[in-house]
């Protein structure tokens, strides 16, 4: 997905377009103050969908962490100290 550019004068005289844009197309926008990029404005759908994602892949790179560093267990254990874990829960 390719990232449009626009001068930061477009935000403030053509906000309902740049929304539309990436809320409809899916593409960002980089803002740009004096010919630099500044910020990057996306629809919230992408937003979430990236923060997702980022969370995953952090979860992954953590599990991956820990079996190269042995910190493993058989799966049924684990799934027994999970169904322990919520039936005290429960009980509280």
């Amino acid at each position: 997905m390719e990232a449009i550019i626009r001068p930061s004068s477009d935000l403030r005289n053509h906000y309902n377009e740049i929304s539309r844009q990436c809320r409809e197309e899916r593409t960002p926008v980089i803002i740009t103050v004096n010919g630099r990029g500044d910020t990057a404005v996306m629809g919230l759908q992408d937003y979430y969908q990236m923060q997702s994602e980022l969370e995953l892949l952090k979860t992954l790179a953590e599990a991956e962490e820990d079996a190269a560093n042995g910190r493993t267990a058989p799966v049924k254990e684990s799934f027994d100290n999970i169904r322990q874990a919520l039936t005290e829960r429960e009980t509280v």
